[in-house]
């Protein structure tokens, strides 16, 4: 990795205000040791790609993140205190949205019951401006097929509602960021240009994002810059549209 390159990208970011910065990442299933040493950061307003092939560490990442691997160390600051040493529910009590790959809704209950299971209290940014306050009835507007189907139980919906009922349960929480893990993975491509819709309206409103993804076409439209993965390792730090056409690290670290 080219450590002067990468230095290079995180100083351009520097004049935009931090949500989450993480230094020197480690993480472990058991003995085996998945995460090696990961730094990022993700601005307020601002669309992170998490790039790399499968098994590349990008779905641990964002669980370390959450605090959902049994065992991970390193800096992790969030809205300029640490989240290192906390707990899941504590750290999604601070703001950070989780979306995981498997949507975890709850099949026995409605839309409007998932969507209140998320709920928190309105927030503000540092500055004391009001972080966008969601409420069902905004996020039927920024997901219309979900205000189709107030009453369907989870376990009646299709993939990319249930996706898109994942997403709307975690802006229930009021988030000041949101970890994405693969939005755009097994859903119609109807499904994943509203999701790119949806991304890019939580962006224009402040809202930062790491999205862990391997579409790399998706990412382009949504996403400011990307760290490529590699065996649980950064090997690469650009802006999405450097890397969208840099052939050779498009070919060796995500083989396209």
């Amino acid at each position: 990795m080219n450590q002067n390159h990468s230095t290079k990208h995180l100083i351009d970011i520097g004049q935009i205000h931090k949500l989450l910065e993480m230094h020197n990442l480690n993480a472990w299933y058991g003995a085996a040791h998945i995460l090696h040493g990961v730094s990022l950061n993700v601005g307020r307003g601002e669309v992170v790609a998490l790039m790399g092939r499968n098994g590349a560490g990008k779905s641990t990442t964002l669980k370390s993140i959450a605090a959902l691997v049994p065992r991970r160390e390193g800096q992790m600051d969030f809205m300029g205190k640490s989240i290192a040493q906390k707990a899941s529910h504590q750290i999604a009590q601070r703001g950070l949205g989780y979306v995981p790959e498997d949507r975890r809704i709850f099949t026995e209950l409605t839309v409007l019951e998932n969507l209140e299971v998320g709920r928190q209290k309105q927030r503000q940014w540092p500055d004391g401006t009001a972080v966008p306050h969601w409420t069902p009835e905004k996020l039927f507007t920024l997901f219309p097929n979900l205000g189709e189907m107030p009453d369907r139980l989870g376990g009646r919906m299709s993939g990319g509602e249930q996706q898109m009922l994942s997403v709307a349960r975690t802006l229930m929480g009021q988030p000041y960021l949101v970890l994405l893990d693969e939005p755009s993975e097994g859903v119609a491509p109807l499904i994943v240009e509203q999701m790119a819709r949806t991304i890019l309206e939580l962006k224009a409103q402040g809202i930062g994002i790491l999205l862990s993804e391997q579409n790399l076409p998706f990412a382009e439209v949504v996403a400011d810059r990307a760290y490529v993965l590699e065996k649980g390792q950064i090997v690469h730090h650009a802006p999405m549209a450097e890397l969208a056409g840099n052939t050779t690290v498009r070919q060796q670290y995500l083989g396209i």
